[in-house]
């Protein structure tokens, strides 16, 4: 079915919405309506959140406009170590099209979602959009997807920044394991190397070795830039105190105005090492704030868009994530207004001591997850930084 086709069946059915469901949902039990999913379908589009009367307004929420998506081609840049430009927003793949097997442990929330969508669905729309940055990992089991969307999108290798991380599994295996996996990754991305590779997880007693041979895989030209992911400052002095020669480009945490660790980030960035993060929209968890929503008033942003901004202007990389096309255009809108210093120190002080006691535990918990070790406490550093 071509597009306009596709459009015009959408008005059509939505122009009938009102008396289908009317009619219709009466006639059935709950529980059959529940299931039915061509009722979904026609409750999808009787909402008008979703799908707008005005067929101009529903285009625009699929289609860019060229400012939009310049926007993001033509975002700021952070400068690495080596000089190398990062891009100040990325896209994150985490659960699109794929939910790994152990996630839920991993988050203090219920059951895992469902993916609504494939990978390659979602990474075709971000390309579109505009997003050039790609956060993958081979814990998220879709890399192969991401590689189909960005050879089918035309876009050229050197308009990407690809990022991946290798995980607890591999990195206990050792070396051998380790470069396998990164072959793995190269050829699911289509790509002779990644712009930035990270140790997921600072496994204990595996995780220096695993930093060592992404040194080596450096020098081979496989990895541009390396660098680490959920490291406390003692991981990284850990790394430093065991003699590597090339210290990280990048630290992949947790940051949002609800876990801003500003001691940890001090530190990082006192030593040159630019902050990634992640759950920057916090999951969704957080739209409903009185102080996001007070602040997104004055400067006609949502809420979404005032902890993407926040993100941005402390100089953090800002990885949002959505399955759907519209919000992933409105996640970008973040380079177009500033917050006051005011705003930005009412924010920054929206993380409680509950939230810093639950990092420590999920750092305890995750360090050895998936390994021969998960479940214990087995070299799991018990005094770090957790602020």
């Amino acid at each position: 079915m071509n597009i306009a086709l596709s459009a015009a069946s959408l008005l059509l059915v939505s122009t009938v919405t009102t008396t289908a469901t009317t009619n219709l949902l009466p006639k059935l039990p709950l529980n059959a309506a529940r299931r039915s999913a061509g009722l979904s379908f026609i409750n999808s589009l009787s909402t008008s959140s979703s799908i707008p009367s005005n067929p101009s307004t529903r285009l625009c929420m699929t289609m860019p406009s060229p400012e939009q998506k310049q926007t993001l081609l033509s975002c700021p840049t952070v400068a690495l170590r080596d000089g190398t430009p990062h891009p100040a927003i990325g896209f994150g793949t985490y659960k699109v099209g794929f939910i790994p097997s152990s996630a839920s442990s991993a988050v203090a929330t219920g059951a895992a979602d469902e993916p609504q969508r494939t990978a390659e669905e979602c990474i075709r729309d971000a390309l579109d959009v505009g997003y050039r940055f790609f956060e993958c990992a081979e814990f998220y089991g879709n890399e192969a997807e991401v590689g189909k969307a960005i050879r089918a999108s035309g876009v050229q290798r050197d308009e990407l920044f690809l990022c991946s991380k290798v995980w607890t599994t591999t990195i206990e295996k050792g070396e051998e394991a380790i470069r396998a996996r990164l072959e793995k990754t190269l050829t699911d991305l289509g790509t002779d190397y990644v712009d930035l590779y990270l140790v997921h997880w600072p496994v204990p007693g595996n995780h220096v070795d695993a930093y060592k041979t992404l040194e080596k895989l450096q020098q081979e030209g496989k990895i541009r830039n390396i660098g680490v992911s959920n490291y406390a400052v003692e991981d990284y002095k850990e790394l430093i105190d065991e003699g590597i020669t090339s210290k990280p480009a990048v630290n992949q945490i947790e940051i949002n105005p609800f876990l801003y660790r500003k001691n940890t980030i001090d530190y990082f960035q006192s030593e040159g090492v630019v902050l990634q993060s992640y759950r920057s929209l916090r999951d969704g968890k957080a739209m409903q704030d009185p102080t996001l929503a007070k602040i997104g008033a004055v400067h006609s942003k949502s809420p979404a868009q005032i902890l993407g901004r926040w993100c941005v202007q402390h100089g953090f990389i800002y990885m949002p994530k959505s399955v759907k096309k519209e919000r992933m255009v409105k996640n970008g809108e973040v380079f177009d207004f500033e917050l006051s210093k005011e705003e930005m120190e009412e924010l920054d002080g929206l993380t409680s001591s509950d939230a810093f006691t639950t990092f420590e535990a999920l750092y305890r918990k995750c360090v050895n997850r998936d390994t021969t070790k998960d479940g214990s406490m087995d070299g799991v550093k018990m005094d770090i930084t957790i602020d």
